[in-house]
């Protein structure tokens, strides 16, 4: 079965446009490196729950929007040797529209796929 990288992040309302580019050229430069499948998805039924949500486990701000994303890979050892090429691509530096700091993501074994 296959291997996720997800992610949850903070982006400026007033940087989505920056955001969608950089993530468009993100997906494209995952995709050149092997990744199956790149997905970015931008919070629209998002509520701010009491004890935990999407907006607290990432402290959006009012002038915030959550953005929930994963890239799917063959395995653990493909995502491994893809994300180690895309980390040395000179495309990927330069600033990012987001606080990275407040970003949570991880790795995942899928569990079921139908």
């Amino acid at each position: 079965m296959h291997y996720v990288d997800g992610f949850v992040l903070a982006v400026p309302k007033s940087r989505m446009g920056e955001y969608r580019e950089v993530a468009q050229q993100a997906g494209e430069i995952w995709k050149e490196h092997g990744a199956l499948a790149y997905v970015e998805c931008v919070g629209d039924d998002v509520p701010y729950g009491e004890l935990t949500s999407f907006p607290r486990a990432v402290m959006a701000k009012e002038d915030e929007t959550v953005v929930f994303s994963w890239i799917v890979y063959e395995s653990r050892e493909a995502r491994d040797e893809i994300n180690q090429k895309v980390m040395a691509d000179p495309r990927l530096k330069k600033e990012m529209p987001f606080d990275g700091k407040r970003m949570i993501f991880g790795g995942f074994k899928t569990l079921l796929e139908l």
